[in-house]
């Protein structure tokens, strides 16, 4: 894994870089709220279609992103596939219908009450992650500690944001390096390896990080300690944004995004769309 694949600020000139991180926070909030509590597809598909387009206006190569991309693709067929396990006709109960698709065994059965359910489940992951994504890349976590505090939130807290952005590329470059100190030693934990022995191979590098981890958080608080952090009630920024009008611009349509999803709740008299009544 290259550094380019490390989720984390990555430095350009598009409009969202341009943005501030203010507004890009209650932006990202407002959709993924919305996006989460929405089961109406119709709402989704379009959520999810403008999820794309921000995603491609951020210009963020896939390559850049490709182990997340996949990290994230893993858990999101094993959390559907679980859905299913545990429940095989909660889609039934939620629509007030039944659709057989297949018999199956015992209580596996396959309604298309299920389908669509898991469907919807599928779709809210095309409506979340983009933003998510679009929000971690293109804040510098100083410009956004500094936005935050800007609208009210204690700089100590602000501060404590920024130091968690910061070190998110860090904690993953820290994991691949103990991977690879790991097959240095004759631990395969890549593809050449079985499944479990990757994955018990990774669950035993997660020790080490969380010292490497700890060792970081005592520096740095001894750091911030040692440099009187925290006596004043208020500090300056070196990295500061003001609002712009594409910034209000982007908190407006957000904030539409949220208020039509809403109006869609209660037209449906509820969360869920339901095409079988």
């Amino acid at each position: 894994m290259n550094r380019d694949q490390l989720i984390g600020y990555i430095p350009n000139d598009t409009f969202f870089h341009r943005l501030s991180g203010s507004s890009k926070l209650i932006a990202f909030l407002l959709l993924s709220v919305i996006g989460m509590v929405s089961y109406d597809t119709r709402f989704l598909l379009v959520l999810g279609m403008g999820s794309f387009v921000i995603f491609r206006i951020a210009q963020i190569k896939l390559s850049e992103i490709s182990f997340v991309l996949k990290f994230i693709a893993f858990f999101s067929i094993l959390n559907l596939l679980t859905v299913y396990l545990f429940s095989p006709e909660y889609g039934v109960q939620l629509y007030g219908s039944r659709h057989l698709i297949f018999s199956g065994i015992s209580r596996f059965t396959l309604t298309q009450e299920q389908l669509f359910y898991e469907l919807n489940l599928f779709i809210k992951y095309f409506c979340t992650i983009p933003p998510a994504l679009v929000f971690l890349i293109t804040t510098d976590p100083s410009e956004f500690a500094s936005s935050l505090n800007k609208i009210g939130v204690s700089y100590k807290v602000s501060y404590s944001v920024s130091l968690a952005l910061r070190y998110i590329p860090d904690v993953q470059s820290d994991f691949q390096t103990i991977s690879q100190a790991s097959q240095a030693r004759v631990t395969e934990l890549s593809k050449k390896a079985k499944l479990l022995q990757r994955v018990k191979g990774n669950v035993q590098i997660a020790l080490p990080l969380i010292f490497t981890s700890l060792d970081r958080i005592t520096t740095i608080s001894n750091a911030m300690e040692l440099r009187r952090f925290g006596r004043g009630k208020k500090r300056s920024w070196y990295c500061a944004k003001k609002m712009t009008r594409n910034d209000y611009l982007v908190i407006g349509a957000a904030l539409l995004i949220f208020c039509i999803g809403l109006s869609l709740i209660v037209l449906n008299g509820g969360r869920f769309y339901n095409p079988f009544q």
